[in-house]
């Protein structure tokens, strides 16, 4: 009998393993029927497990923004049309190195269907000067090094 590749999630653990495969999965941008039928699936377990236990509420705005492109089937470039940005800036969003604007958070709101809230939380940016350091705690100490010095 062959094992199902995904099943009903159960875990923390396994909900976080399935966002980052969907993830993943988003990221290449494939136009393969059995890619688009695992981000499906992937999408519906999910959506799943958020509506049993509030997680997309409790994320930061990327995770949110992240899963929300993922269950929409929206790429990087699709959502930098969106906004009326770059694909790099939204890359640099994704990659913590750049803040949502009051104009993308109201835009993001609007076509997601979510409150402005859910994108205007806080959460920490990754300065470039500081991205070799492995600790997230620290990775925003450059100004606080700088006025030491």
């Amino acid at each position: 009998m062959e094992t199902l590749q995904y099943k009903i999630i159960k875990t923390e653990t396994q909900y976080w393993d399935y966002c980052n495969r969907l993830e993943e999965l988003v990221m290449q941008e494939s136009n393969d029927p059995e890619v688009e039928e695992e981000i499906d699936l992937l999408t519906l377990l999910i959506e799943k497990w958020d509506q049993e236990h509030d997680t997309l509420g409790k994320s930061d705005p990327v995770e949110a923004l992240k899963y929300l492109m993922g269950a929409n089937k929206l790429n990087s470039k699709a959502l930098a049309d969106l906004l009326g940005v770059s694909k790099s800036f939204i890359s640099e969003i994704l990659h913590y190195k750049k803040g949502f604007s009051k104009e993308n958070i109201r835009k993001l709101a609007e076509y997601f269907k979510v409150k402005q809230e859910l994108f205007n939380r806080p959460y920490k940016l990754i300065s470039p000067a500081n991205a070799y350091l492995k600790n997230a705690s620290v990775m925003n100490t450059l100004k606080q090094r700088r006025a030491a010095h």
